[in-house]
């Protein structure tokens, strides 16, 4: 069930001490959201926290010869949905240690293999981690979000020279999946920053 809530990081933390407390499975809290909304942070703020796993699906983007325009036109597309179930998913469901290669943008390829050990808690962080191909599979799912001012702001302090980047293809992609995918109503809760 769907709660949609807007909460603030506080009460998210509580929300997944209290899982963490009451079941024994491996748990998988997705945070999606607006580029330069907060995600990053939130991610890793909480897997400090609880001493989980973190994932950044960022890792997961397409590779060269996967970018035809067919995947690139599609919704969410851009984001290796495929890979990501079969490395990630996959492999925190296992309850077992597990490898993974993340993509490496500057370079366009894989990087080298990640052993990641079996962690209940799991956190999974960036855009398109609540794609509706995989989201059945996490127990807590977060929309983060920010005002359009602040977000190219945030942008503009992070990286300048790649800001016009970001507002003419990136930020487009992710408002196409958002929209055509309504990922915000589709998350169990929303924060605001």
């Amino acid at each position: 069930m769907i709660v949609n809530k807007l909460i603030t990081q506080n009460e998210l933390v509580s929300i997944i001490d209290n899982l963490h407390r009451t079941t024994t499975k491996n748990i998988i809290v997705a945070i999606d959201g607006r580029c330069a909304s907060g995600k990053t942070t939130l991610g890793n703020n909480l897997a400090e926290y609880f001493g989980a796993n973190l994932f950044h699906a960022d890792e997961f983007f397409l590779r060269p010869e996967q970018r035809v325009s067919e995947r690139i036109n599609t919704p969410g597309g851009n984001f290796d949905v495929e890979r990501f179930y079969s490395e990630i998913i996959t492999g925190i469901l296992s309850e077992k240690d597990f490898l993974y290669r993340p993509f490496d943008c500057k370079t366009m390829t894989l990087g080298e293999e990640i052993r990641v050990l079996s962690k209940r808690l799991n956190i999974i962080e960036g855009s398109y981690s609540c794609h509706p191909d995989i989201r059945n599979n996490y127990d807590i799912t977060v929309f983060v979000s920010t005002k359009p001012e602040t977000q190219r702001q945030r942008i503009i302090i992070r990286n300048k020279d790649k800001a016009p980047m970001f507002f003419a293809k990136w930020i487009p992609l992710e408002e196409k999946y958002f929209s055509y995918f309504d990922i915000k109503n589709h998350c169990d809760y929303i924060i605001e920053t």
